[in-house]
């Protein structure tokens, strides 16, 4: 992949030109490889992961993209030996959007995933992005994968092709006030692009996720649960109880086929 031109700019360019991508390995975080989660399964994509999030699960596979040094937020890595913070300016790549599209075009793939992080959080700069690589070639295709609490652009939604909402349940850690907008909910159920995955711990989480279909007007036919877990062992678990409650209430099932394959290894 190409090195990709980093600076530092104004405030007002930044918004429109620059992305803030994850940094991984030393890079900007875009890769080639499968989708492993919800509706996409299986499907060749570039996956290109943006940082920052306004939410801060505790069982984030990300979090390299917002538990800041000096940040209060709880993980349930910090029980792991070694452990920590992570330092914003390591892991933070400022990239010029055109220098983007250039390392995505590289690929032989046209299907682009935004991640995160939160992706939404840079929307002018992902609405550029999107339009440079039309311009290379019509046959892009581009998905979202968003926590649900920011509602889109005219021109974010006229250009993306399909959101991928993980709404976050009360097994994130985080606190209602900021998990549930119901301006972005309810624009995302009325969406033909949208549908929606739901992270599943315990089989007591199916109470929430119930209740927000209903609040939100959510249809069944829309809605993929996949079972909370970054070892194949937890995700076998979870996966054996979690499909009969897909089979009974008229949901898909998501696995994490990339965990299955890779493991915890990240920018596969």
């Amino acid at each position: 992949m190409p090195t990709l031109k980093q600076h530092t700019p104004s405030l007002k360019t930044q918004r429109a030109n620059v992305l803030k991508l994850a940094r991984l390995h030393g890079q900007p975080e875009i890769f080639h490889s499968i989708q492993g989660e919800g509706k996409s399964t299986g499907t060749p994509s570039v996956f290109v992961r943006t940082s920052l999030c306004n939410l801060h699960c505790i069982w984030c596979d990300t979090d390299y993209t917002w538990n800041w040094v000096g940040t209060r937020f709880q993980h349930n890595s910090d029980l792991k030996p070694g452990y920590q913070k992570f330092d914003k300016k390591d892991w933070i790549s400022e990239c010029k959007v055109a220098s983007v599209a250039d390392a995505i075009a590289v690929f032989n793939c046209k299907n682009v995933i935004l991640t995160g992080g939160e992706p939404m959080l840079q929307q002018p700069a992902l609405v550029t992005l999107m339009e440079i690589l039309r311009h290379k070639s019509g046959e892009y295709r581009f998905e979202v994968e968003t926590n649900g609490t920011l509602s889109p652009s005219p021109d974010f939604d006229k250009a993306i092709d399909q959101y991928n909402v993980s709404p976050k349940l009360e097994n994130s850690a985080t606190p209602r006030r900021l998990r549930e907008k119901p301006a972005a909910l309810r624009f995302f159920a009325a969406s033909p692009k949208a549908n929606f995955k739901f992270v599943i711990a315990e089989k007591i989480d199916l109470d929430e996720v119930m209740g927000l279909l209903k609040t939100y007007s959510i249809a069944s036919e829309k809605v993929w649960l996949m079972p909370e877990g970054t070892s194949a062992r937890i995700l076998a678990q979870r996966r054996k109880w979690l499909v009969e409650i897909c089979k009974n209430q008229g949901f898909r099932y998501s696995d994490r086929l990339h965990v299955q394959i890779w493991g915890e290894k990240k920018g596969v």
